[in-house]
């Protein structure tokens, strides 16, 4: 059986990123991560990024590029993260316990879900040439 995927969701607003608190499971709740969720059988990467991020923030989402590198994950799961531009809707926290946008320079002091923390780098990188571009 193939991996298990799970994507992430680098949603990009001028110089800030949203990042969204868990609830639930009790030792993730009140952690921060990129919203996302698993790839369904037969979706790709995109289709299920785009699901989860309506679902969970009510929001459409076009995907972009990868951010960073693919995290293992207990149980055979693969996590993996993309940025995305929000098309259509206002983001509201339908499946966690809050959501911020927050800027490059907040990025390090949030308590991360562990999984996520490894693109703080990343996500850094892309604020930042995002400020620079426009």
């Amino acid at each position: 059986m193939p991996n298990q995927v799970v994507v992430a969701g680098a949603l990009i607003r001028g110089e800030t990123v949203l990042v969204a608190q868990r609830d639930r499971p009790p030792e993730l709740a009140g952690l921060w991560e990129l919203p996302g969720g698993k790839v369904a059988t037969g979706e790709s990467d995109a289709e299920a990024l785009v699901r989860e991020l309506v679902e969970e923030l009510g929001v459409e989402v076009t995907v972009g590029d990868r951010l960073g590198a693919d995290v293992a994950l207990p149980g055979g799961l693969t996590l993996r993260a993309y940025l995305v531009t929000a098309t259509e809707g206002d983001v509201q926290a339908r499946e966690h316990r809050a959501l911020r946008w927050v800027t490059a320079d907040e990025l390090a002091s949030l308590a991360w879900v562990p999984a996520d923390r490894g693109w703080v780098p990343d996500l850094v990188a892309a604020l930042r040439q995002t400020a620079c571009g426009s």
